[in-house]
């Protein structure tokens, strides 16, 4: 029999009642699996038992009972570990499709059922061992952003498994010039931090059909609890991907290096068929003004964070996720789709885990919102965020050209009227003495608080790969200049104040061919061609010993906004391309007094007179030595499209 309790009228979707137990979900014991849905609106749900994730194997269809706070309960005994389980709820006496739990924490293959598993059973050996990484403040962050297909899927990765979370962490992979690859490599370079594009359960790869051509960067969710199948060795038992996640996050852990997320609440992959909108219709979503689905996602619909049980879904979504996998830290795609009481109460809930959890996310959103701007998570609202960061596309654009304008030059490629953009990106979007806001590209006024709370960055995985973009824009420019060009941009970066950001292959020049918004086009766009470590042999030296350098010298990562004001002087040369900047007074504690960077941005060498004082010569373009390359005249000429850095003991 189905409950025929009274069913409760709601007038508006916000009058729904808030459930605030933590037990959303099942909750599994050898004896019985209970077993809790929230659908305040349902007439009636099912809860149908399934021997596997998919076919024809149903065991048992359950009717729910009417429970507190808008929620439905059932409880079935016996042993269920390994089984299988959907809802389907009957709304306003329509049977809506039957859809797996949204707060799954294991699937079937292709995401279709939910699955029920003693998580314990799924941690590796030593996972109550598990360290992060030290970690002291934001600004020692080095970010290394990758898609794990990309690294290990071309031959030239020598990974014995190729796509997978198993083979993103084996050791010993070399290039066929017997160079590091993978997990060697990355720690090489010397980042702290990988962030992994979109790995919790997405829509667009059929887990079926794995022997086939497929891809996606992973943007389009399905179920936000439960990592890809698609990078599992088995993607038809739901606990396999749940360990292997576990062993990829501890191999990283184990070499020094922090997780980040990629995730993306702003919305789901299917609009009227999704998981949330089946089971709770509407409730999860923006409505616009003729009532339908807003849209600031550009991908069909956005989601509504301000709302009780959504804004408690992405809060509790995060902490399961620090809490059963370890992850160190969030970047939050469109975040600027969310309200800030929700960024905030993210921020909030996974730092009273770890203080030293990073939160950061996109500053904007790609269509316009009902949620009034004011109380948006965008960029201009940084400073209303606590502990949350922002990507500054003032920086990017400003070094390279606007990614919407591909043709467009940037400080690096000899474009005018960038200075200000460029110092604002320096002094990580606070506030400072010597920027004149007005004359900044995009931001007209600072907008991070304190350093930490930007991120600085010149090319992601959207838009073309900086190389890439600076063939396009500088179409008569030789390779050399274009090196010259692409070391300069990532120069600027790697010594901003502010947390850096590095796109996965930029270290020896990474292609996508000239495609840009490459989402889903094939492994041979979108693959790490490892051969180009060998090629490029030089810019990859040079970029390792940048990131050492950051990592020795505080004075690149100093902690707030004070000490940026106390300590980085700009110095007033003279030319629209040319900038020069003091690091002094040994900057947070720096060992060096003062350090000098000078940036040539314009295509004809520069000779100026340096400042009073004895300076030894330690980057020139091409290498870093923190002993000295030479000691410096008083008159230094900077090569065209270069970056010199100076210290002063």
């Amino acid at each position: 029999m189905f409950s025929c309790e009274k069913q409760p009228h709601y007038e508006h979707l916000t009058d729904y009642p808030v459930y605030e137990g933590s037990d959303l979900g099942f909750t599994y014991t050898e004896s019985a699996t209970h077993f809790r849905l929230w659908s305040p609106a349902a007439k009636e749900v099912r809860l149908k038992i399934y021997s596997s994730g998919n076919g024809d194997n149903l065991e048992a269809t359950y009717a729910m009972k009417r429970a507190e706070k808008g929620t439905w309960t059932f409880s079935v005994s016996g042993n269920l570990k390994g089984k299988y389980y959907t809802y389907q709820v009957n709304q306003e006496g329509q049977w809506m499709q039957e859809k797996p739990d949204l707060y799954a924490v294991a699937v079937g293959v292709n995401g279709r059922r939910s699955m029920i598993v003693d998580l314990d059973e799924t941690d590796p050996e030593g996972w109550n061992l598990d360290k992060r990484p030290a970690l002291n403040n934001y600004t020692d962050i080095i970010i290394y952003e990758l898609h794990i297909r990309d690294m290990t899927i071309h031959p030239s990765s020598g990974s014995g498994r190729p796509g997978k979370y198993a083979g993103l962490v084996e050791t010993g992979t070399r290039s066929p010039q017997g160079l590091t690859t993978g997990l060697d490599h990355i720690k090489e370079l010397g980042v702290t931090h990988v962030h992994l594009l979109p790995t919790f359960d997405h829509r667009s790869i059929d887990e079926t059909r794995l022997n086939e051509p497929q891809y996606n960067w992973g943007y389009d969710p399905l179920n936000y609890n439960v990592p890809e199948g698609s990078f599992s060795s088995d993607p038809y038992d739901g606990a396999v991907r749940i360990k292997e996640f576990k062993e990829m996050v501890q191999a990283f852990h184990q070499n020094g290096i922090r997780v980040i997320l990629d995730v993306v609440y702003n919305h789901t992959g299917e609009t009227e068929d999704s998981n949330f909108n089946q089971l709770v219709p509407r409730y999860y979503y923006r409505q616009n003004e003729e009532g339908g689905f807003s849209d600031a996602s550009a991908c069909g619909n956005e989601t509504a964070s301000e709302r009780a049980m959504m804004r408690k879904y992405i809060v509790e979504s995060v902490q399961y996720w620090v809490k059963e996998y370890h992850l160190d830290g969030f970047r939050f795609d469109l975040m600027g789709i969310h309200d800030i009481e929700t960024m905030n109460a993210v921020s909030e809930a996974v730092r009273a885990i770890d203080p030293s959890l990073f939160v950061y996310g996109e500053g904007w959103t790609a269509g316009a919102s009902p949620l009034p701007q004011d109380q948006q998570a965008i960029k201009a609202n940084t400073y209303k965020l606590n502990h949350v960061a922002a990507f500054s596309d003032d920086l990017r654009d400003g070094l390279k050209g606007s990614v919407f304008e591909h043709e467009e030059g940037g400080f690096v490629s000899q474009r005018t009227g960038l200075k200000e953009s460029i110092k604002f990106g320096i002094v990580a979007s606070t506030q400072h003495p010597q920027i004149d806001y007005s004359q900044v590209n995009y931001s007209k006024a600072p907008w991070a608080a304190e350093p930490g709370q930007t991120i600085s960055y010149v090319s992601c995985h959207d838009n073309h790969t900086l190389w890439d973009k600076l063939e396009i824009s500088n179409p008569t420019a030789s390779e050399e200049e274009r090196i010259k060009m692409h070391k300069l941009a990532e120069t600027i970066v790697l010594t901003s104040q502010g947390v850096p950001f590095l796109h996965a292959g930029m270290e020896f020049l990474r292609t996508k061919q000239g495609v840009e918004n490459s989402y889903n086009s094939p492994d041979s766009i979108n693959q790490l061609d490892w051969r180009r470590k060998e090629k490029y042999k030089e810019v990859f030296k040079y970029y390792k010993q940048l990131i050492a350098l950051r990592k020795n010298h505080p004075a690149f990562r100093m902690t707030s906004t004070a000490q940026i004001q106390a300590h980085l002087e700009f110095l007033p040369y003279e030319g629209e391309n040319f900038l020069a900047y003091q690091l002094k007074n040994n900057a947070n504690g720096d060992n060096w007094h003062t350090i000098l960077v000078l940036l040539n941005g314009s295509g004809l060498n520069k000779t100026i007179e340096l400042p009073d004082g004895e300076w030894t010569l330690v980057a020139d373009g091409n290498q870093v030595n923190e002993q000295g390359l030479k000691s410096s005249s008083r008159v230094m000429t900077i090569p065209a499209s270069t970056a010199f850095i100076l210290k002063k003991d």
